[in-house]
């Protein structure tokens, strides 16, 4: 079970809108974040976001957020297609799944290492908002360097 209610209506086009809007509202906010780079709108009636976000471990990376008919999804890429241990690479990605709340690793279609996450439309607020946007950060500050160190062994020293 996904907790996503997959039998509710589609949200209409008015209360997509208005969703739209509370988002909006929030990616505005985010410019006072210190981690924050660059929040980007796509155009007008595709309901998508980038924030663009600097790290430690990893030193600039994307969270989009779009909506959708019934959920917010939330997505960043977090590395290529591991080169070796690709094995150990995503055994690492899946045991850390098990302490994520709201994303998921998830391989994507070239073989790169994503985080990935939907929410019930009904749920999104500028807390719920906020706790994605620090999730995606935090699990990726906090994996990327020995993800990359799992995938790309070979091109690290030391």
């Amino acid at each position: 079970m996904s907790g996503i209610d997959d039998v509710a209506p589609p949200w209409t086009a008015a209360q997509l809108a208005d969703l739209a809007a509370v988002i909006d509202a929030w990616a505005d906010e985010q410019a006072g974040n210190p981690v924050v780079a660059a929040v980007e709108r796509s155009t007008p009636g595709e309901h998508r976001w980038f924030i663009r976000v600097t790290g430690d471990e990893k030193s600039v990376f994307s969270v989009w957020f779009w909506l959708e008919q019934r959920t917010l999804h939330v997505e960043t890429y977090v590395m290529p297609a591991p080169e070796e241990h690709r094995d150990r690479v995503f055994e690492y990605a899946l045991r850390r799944n098990a302490r994520l709340e709201g994303l998921s690793f998830a391989i994507g279609p070239e073989d790169g290492l994503y985080l990935m996450g939907r929410v019930p439309l009904a749920q999104v607020d500028h807390a719920e908002l906020d706790r994605l946007l620090g999730a995606a950060y935090m699990v990726t500050e906090s994996c990327f360097r020995t993800l990359m160190r799992l995938g790309f062994a070979s091109k690290f020293t030391g």
